[in-house]
């Protein structure tokens, strides 16, 4: 991985069309092919070097630990069982919250953008009882193949069973971050400053907690309020370091918090909610993820771009536009890691991705979700119902048939 200082924030570049409408696809003159020609902005601190040409995979074994999450215990690829406040704990679309905006439903980012996503049955429930019949997975999001490659046995949790989970402070906190970022820019662009920013986190709050009655309990028993004003203090912090990042007042956005879908033809189904999305007047696409967390050691960047390799993949096959650059922000650390993905890469990941999910077809047909034992199950929810740590999952809800053979290797995607 190699280092640049070069570019600072609210570089001309940075300049792209008008904001529209969340949660609705580009329009088609939005999304123009980039020019081979044509370079994306340039304000990045940190660039991951394309892989594609040797082949290269690094998002298999330990780098699954920082996938999208930064640091070695963090989410895995945007959605894993998680881990301190350090590890880059934003996981909104597993079910914690996505950001609130005006008519947005509660539940996670992906799931109130597109009922049934990921999710057997798509009631919007969290949890075994009351919902709706459980049928088999119909799509595929970067949260859920995190979550497959971290540990099968958790995907199941997640999808199949609907397990409850508890809201964590971190993933929480990030939850808010990303809704005053993007409430943000519903500001002219004058007024998109730091300290206007500072003031939108407790009226967010508020509006989070009125969408997620659960959240209440993360500071139950803080009766003197000091935890939650440390709390939410950090988040101010958080966006305040973002203006260090990028400049928003030379910034309009043709999305945010941007559902996307697409059918592979091999039917597979993908989908997710990309935070922001730059288009240049060259036509150019940018993608751009927050992070709450820190950035991954240079070890686990490949691993970090997971999701992002993931959207580019999406817009790629919806739109026939190759994103110019995929962009991180990691405000945990003030780092921004860039990558400029190459047809090859993404087909790429593509094949990983149709490998994946076989295997998760294959689980779901036989009942066989094995757990994989890492660091991360100290921060998973579900060891109650997991036999490594002497539990019995609940009865499984869909007919199996005899398992066949070469099952082992489930939730170990290595390379092509």
């Amino acid at each position: 991985m190699e280092t640049s200082t070069e570019g600072q924030p609210g570089t001309p570049h940075d300049a792209v069309g008008p904001a529209r409408s969340r949660h609705s696809a580009p329009r088609a003159a939005e999304l123009q092919p980039a020019p081979d020609t044509a370079r994306p902005p340039d304000a990045a601190r940190t660039t991951v070097p394309a892989q594609a040409a040797a082949g290269q995979d690094t998002t298999t074994g330990a780098a699954h630990a920082a996938a999208a999450g930064g640091g070695d215990a963090g989410p895995v690829a945007a959605g894993g069982a998680g881990g301190p406040d350090g590890g880059g704990a934003d996981v909104r679309e597993e079910g914690v919250g996505r950001p609130v905006a005006d008519g947005a439903a509660p539940g996670g980012r992906e799931a109130a953008a597109a009922p049934g996503a990921d999710v057997p049955g798509g009631d919007g429930g969290s949890g075994v009882e009351g919902r709706r019949a459980v049928a088999p997975p119909s799509s595929l999001s970067p949260s859920r193949a995190g979550d497959f490659m971290q540990c099968p046995l958790l995907y199941r949790f997640r999808v199949i069973d609907r397990l409850p989970e508890k809201p964590s402070e971190a993933a929480t906190r990030g939850t808010l971050v990303h809704a005053v970022l993007e409430r943000l820019f519903d500001a002219p662009a004058g007024e998109r400053t730091a300290p206007r920013a500072k003031e939108l986190v407790p009226g967010q709050w508020q509006r989070l907690r009125e969408a997620r009655p659960e959240l209440v309990e993360l500071f139950a028993d803080d009766t003197g309020g000091e935890r939650l004003a440390r709390w939410l203090a950090e988040a101010e912090r958080l966006v305040e370091r973002w203006f260090t990042l990028e400049d928003p007042t030379r910034l309009e956005p043709a999305e945010r918090e941007l559902f996307v879908e697409a059918e592979l033809d091999s039917g597979l189904t993908l989908r997710g909610i990309i935070d922001r999305v730059d288009v240049a007047p060259t036509g150019e696409v940018r993608i751009v993820d927050y992070k709450t967390g820190k950035a991954p050691r240079p070890e686990y960047a490949e691993g970090a771009l997971f999701q992002m390799k993931f959207y580019a993949l999406v817009v790629w096959r919806l739109k026939r536009v190759l994103p110019r650059r995929l962009q991180l922000v990691y405000l945990g650390s003030g780092d921004v890691l860039t990558y400029d993905p190459v047809p090859a890469d993404l087909e790429r990941v593509e094949r990983k991705l149709l490998a994946l999910w076989e295997a998760i077809r294959l689980a779901t047909e036989t009942g066989d979700w094995r757990p994989r034992p890492t660091k991360l199950c100290g921060w998973c929810d579900h060891q109650a119902h997991c036999p490594e740590f002497g539990g019995t999952p609940p009865p499984y809800p869909l007919p199996v048939r005899a398992a066949e053979s070469g099952t082992a290797a489930q939730g170990r995607m290595g390379p092509d």
